[in-house]
C-alpha cells in the first residue's frame, strides 16, 4: 500500500464515527472516556460486547455484526490503515453494532473495564513461531491474564487459525494452566459438528488457505 493511500486512510479514519484512536497516554492514565462505557456511550444498548483482537481488515468483525445484530462488536488492531476497510464498510452498510479501536493488544485492559466484555475472537494471528517471539503470541499466559480481567466470569475466547503450531501451543498452555477447553477442532471444515459461526464466516485469506487445502483449526475456551 502506497504511503499516500495510507495517509488518506488515516485521515478518513479520523472522520469515521465508528473509529476510536486513543493515545497510549490516554489509556494508561485511565482517561479514555469509553472504558467501562462502550455500551452506554457508543452502542447505546445493553447487548453482549464482543471483541475481535488483531482484526486486520475487519472482515470478521463486520461479518459477525451482520450475523448477530443483537450483539455489539469491536475490532481491535494497531494498524488503522488496515481496519479502515471494515470501518468504511460498516458505515456504508449502516451497521450500528460494530466499531473499531486502534490500540496495541497489550493495552486492552486499559481500553475496557473489568468484566465489561462477554466474548473475544482471535482470528488468524501471527503465530510468532520463534521462541524469542513467545511474548508476542496472542494466547500466551500474560495476554490471557489481560483477557481474564476484561471478560465477564462466563466469558469465552475463540481462537481460529491456520497455524497447527499456534493451535498446539495454545491447547498445551490451556491444559497446563487448568483453563477450560470447551471445544477444539484440528480441521473445522472437515469434521461434522463445527460451530456455525466458525464455518459460515471466512476472511479473504482464509478462503485462500482453503483453496490450498490448508486445515483451519479452532479452540473455544474459558480462562480460569
Amino acid at each position: 500500500m502506497g504511503s499516500k493511500n495510507k495517509l488518506k486512510r488515516f485521515n478518513e479514519n479520523e472522520t469515521f464515527a465508528n473509529v476510536f484512536q486513543p493515545s497510549r497516554d490516554e489509556l494508561v492514565t485511565n482517561q479514555f472516556h469509553l472504558k467501562g462505557q462502550w455500551n452506554k456511550i457508543f452502542f447505546k444498548n445493553e447487548n453482549p460486547l464482543v471483541l475481535e483482537l488483531g482484526c486486520g481488515k475487519g472482515e470478521y468483525s463486520v461479518a459477525l455484526a451482520k450475523k448477530y445484530p443483537n450483539r455489539n462488536f469491536i475490532g481491535v488492531d494497531i494498524k488503522g490503515a488496515r481496519f479502515w476497510r471494515g470501518a468504511k464498510t460498516a458505515l456504508e452498510e449502516n451497521l450500528p453494532n460494530v466499531g473499531f479501536l486502534r490500540t496495541q493488544i497489550e493495552l486492552i485492559d486499559h481500553a475496557f473495564a473489568n468484566k465489561e466484555v462477554d466474548e473475544i475472537w482471535i482470528t488468524f494471528p501471527d503465530p510468532q513461531i520463534k521462541y524469542k517471539r513467545t511474548k508476542h503470541r496472542m494466547t500466551n499466559s500474560e495476554f490471557l491474564e489481560r483477557y481474564k480481567t476484561i471478560l465477564k466470569p462466563e466469558g469465552v475466547v475463540n481462537l481460529k487459525t491456520d497455524s497447527e503450531f499456534m493451535h498446539g501451543y495454545t491447547l498445551g498452555l490451556l491444559h497446563g494452566a487448568g483453563h477450560e477447553v470447551l471445544y477444539a477442532n484440528h480441521n473445522v471444515y472437515k469434521q461434522e459438528g463445527s460451530p456455525e459461526e466458525v464455518t459460515s464466516i471466512q476472511t479473504f485469506y482464509e478462503s485462500q488457505y482453503l483453496e490450498q487445502n490448508k486445515p483451519i483449526t479452532y479452540i473455544r475456551f474459558k480462562i480460569k
